[in-house]
């Protein structure tokens, strides 16, 4: 088996491609060892001591490295971690646990305003913009990003995985994707970062 390497925008991470699918439905992140608990293979990335972040996309994980490590001595880990893993086909979870559940981001992490009924069309037409034409740029520089909500002309987004505290995250938040949706959506007049 072979792991592709991609660097990302954010340099404290990396995106690794196992060549096969990794989440089957959705993404799912890891911003803490604790939250790690529900994967092996999130925990045994965490168990390095050396990451902040793991992220799971469709065909990707992103691993975010804590300050001060660098990537000569964490990449080898990682691969060897993430070749265990696929080699001996592990389940990505825990047996019992809710940790392969897809939860949709509204239910997780709450939207960030009350949206009104009257605005069901524009949050329709700025959903379907993220899913078509954001959400897959974000992921292939090894992230995501989740809807938090719209109102009054301001929409706000959550970056996660590699975008989530990358440098350049708000030049995408403020130029790209406001950029994006104000031409196709008339009445956006802002992206906040959630």
């Amino acid at each position: 088996m072979f792991i592709e390497t991609e660097t990302t925008p954010n340099p404290a991470s990396l995106k690794f491609l196992p060549g096969q699918p990794v989440m089957q439905q959705g993404t799912r992140e890891f911003a803490s060892p604790e939250a790690a608990e529900a994967s092996p293979l999130a925990q045994a990335i965490f168990d390095t001591g050396e990451v902040v972040n793991v992220f799971f996309g469709g065909d990707f994980v992103t691993v975010t490295a804590a300050p001060g490590v660098g990537w000569s001595d964490l990449k080898p880990q990682v691969l060897a971690i993430l070749l265990d893993h696929f080699v001996s086909q592990a389940p990505l979870f825990t047996p019992g646990t809710a940790g392969g559940i897809a939860v949709p981001p509204e239910a997780e992490a709450g939207m960030l305003v009350e949206e009104r009924d009257e605005d069901s069309d524009i949050i329709a037409q700025i959903n379907e913009l993220l899913e078509t034409r954001v959400r897959p740029a974000v992921a292939g520089d090894g992230g995501d990003i989740q809807y938090r909500g719209y109102r009054d002309g301001v929409v706000h987004l959550q970056m996660q995985g590699a975008c989530s505290g990358c440098p350049s995250s708000t030049a995408t938040l403020k130029h790209g994707i406001e950029g994006l949706l104000k031409h196709y959506v008339p009445e956006v007049v802002e992206v906040r970062a959630a």
